[in-house]
C-alpha cells in the first residue's frame, strides 16, 4: 500500500486560507513524484502548533492508527507541532503506526530531526512569546490597549494601533458599581 496523506497548517486568523491549498498542493505534487497516492488531506485554520488540540491532527493519528496510509507528508515539522512533546508523541505514534513522514524542508523525518527541530521550534516560540509580551507592554504603557475589548472602552475604529475611547454608557456602570462598593 502506497498510500499518504497531508497534513496542513497554519498559525492565525491573520494568514489566509491559501496558505492551506498552497501546503497542499506542493505536497500533493512531492507524493505524487515519490510514487503515493494522496487518500486525504487533514487540516486545522488558525489555530497555534503549541497545541495538540487541533481536530486535524487528532483525526490524522486515529487514521494512522487505523492503518489507513504510511506516509505522511507537510510543509514542515513547523507545521505538525512546534512543541517538542507534541512533535516526539506524534512522530512516536507515526512509528507505532508504520507510518513515516516527509516534509519539504526537511525530506525524511528522523528521531535526530524530533530532537533538533523539536528544540529549535520550541526555542522559536518562546522568543515569539517574549517579543510578544515586550510589544503589548510597549502598546499599554502608550495607553494603547493590548489586545482585546476592555468594559468601558470602545476601540478606536481603523486605528490598528489600538487607540481606544471610553463608552460612556459602560463607564456610568463602572462608576456606579465603585460607588456602590466603597459604600459597602
Amino acid at each position: 500500500m502506497k498510500n499518504a496523506v497531508i497534513y496542513a497548517r497554519y498559525s492565525t486568523d491573520m494568514q489566509s486560507d491559501a496558505s492551506i491549498e498552497d501546503q497542499i498542493r506542493m505536497c500533493k505534487e512531492k507524493a505524487e513524484r515519490d510514487g503515493y497516492t494522496v487518500v486525504n488531506c487533514y487540516s486545522d485554520h488558525a489555530i497555534s502548533g503549541a497545541s495538540m488540540i487541533r481536530p486535524g491532527i487528532q483525526m490524522m493519528m486515529q487514521d494512522a492508527a487505523a492503518g489507513k496510509f504510511s506516509m505522511v507528508y507537510a510543509e514542515a515539522l513547523d507545521r505538525m507541532s512546534r512543541d517538542q512533546e507534541d512533535i516526539a508523541a506524534i512522530f512516536k505514534r507515526m512509528s507505532f503506526s508504520d507510518v513515516a513522514i516527509t516534509t519539504l524542508s526537511e525530506g525524511g523525518i528522523s528521531q535526530l530531526h524530533i530532537g533538533l527541530k523539536g528544540t529549535m521550534n520550541a526555542l522559536f516560540l518562546k522568543d515569539l512569546a517574549d517579543k510578544t509580551r515586550r510589544g503589548l507592554r510597549g502598546r499599554v504603557e502608550q495607553g494603547k490597549s493590548g489586545g482585546g475589548k476592555c468594559y468601558g472602552y470602545d476601540i478606536i475604529p481603523g486605528d490598528e494601533k489600538g487607540g481606544r475611547t471610553i463608552n460612556k454608557m459602560e463607564a456610568a456602570i463602572i462608576v456606579r458599581i465603585c460607588r456602590e462598593y466603597a459604600a459597602g
